[in-house]
């Protein structure tokens, strides 16, 4: 069963970036599909991005396109989120995520099956 740490969250002001990092182990990390979801209180879980397991694809939400990149590093068996421009909205607690083998497109939450505790992502205006 992979195991997901995530790291990388704090407080910051609207306009500032953040970069989120996953640390994935227990379990083959090459050839797995992975993303990030997030939660704000009182709020559903959403998908927020995701990468396929070649690394080729990506894919994002609406709302965070052209502000966030997801990417990997099969080496060092890390996911990470980088944040731009971040928005009051952006607040949430933000979950790494496993999709699964040799899966080429995660685009919503329904394409992943396993996910870390959290960072918490917090946006003043």
């Amino acid at each position: 069963q992979v195991q997901l740490v995530e790291s990388g969250g704090g407080l910051v002001q609207a306009g500032d970036s953040l970069r989120l990092s996953c640390a994935a182990s227990g379990h083959t990390f090459r050839g797995y599909a992975m993303g990030w979801l997030r939660q704000a209180p009182g709020k559903e879980r959403e998908f927020v991005a995701g990468i396929s397991w070649t690394g080729g694809n990506t894919f994002y939400a609406n709302s965070v396109k052209g502000r966030f990149t997801i990417s990997r590093d099969d080496t060092g068996n890390m996911v990470y989120l980088q944040m731009i421009s971040l928005k009051p909205e952006d607040t949430a607690v933000y979950l790494c995520a496993a999709g699964g083998i040799w899966q080429d497109v995660v685009a919503a939450i329904g394409d992943f099956q396993s996910w870390g505790q959290g960072t918490q992502v917090t946006v003043s205006s």
